[in-house]
């Protein structure tokens, strides 16, 4: 059960890559754009984190579904999937509705 979040996670972009193949939305169209995209998003939103825990903002959650693993004080390995998934999704929602209102 300590595994729950991060494999829903996993599957959750499992289905982000799916629709962008799919429908050629971001990483279909240009693969080198969309990792300086992904890679600038996680690094700005881990940033983010960082300096809000270091703020006393942000808290790690506990709960059975996730692995305990940490990658910093009060940063869950979950974080670094979550953020992921936040960005794909973005670049897909983007990608989307651009394609849609060039229609």
């Amino acid at each position: 059960m300590g595994f729950l979040y991060l494999a829903t996670l996993l599957v959750s972009i499992t289905g982000m890559i799916l629709l962008d193949r799919r429908h050629m939305l971001f990483f279909w169209q240009d693969a080198r754009r969309a990792t300086v995209v992904l890679a600038t998003g996680l690094v700005f939103f881990l940033s983010w984190d960082l300096v809000g825990i270091d703020a006393g903002v942000f808290f790690r959650g506990e709960g059975p579904w996730m692995t305990g693993i940490l990658l910093a004080p009060e940063l869950p390995l979950e974080e670094v999937f979550f953020l992921t998934l936040l960005c794909y999704m973005t670049m897909n929602v983007f990608s989307a509705f651009t394609k849609v209102v060039k229609k």
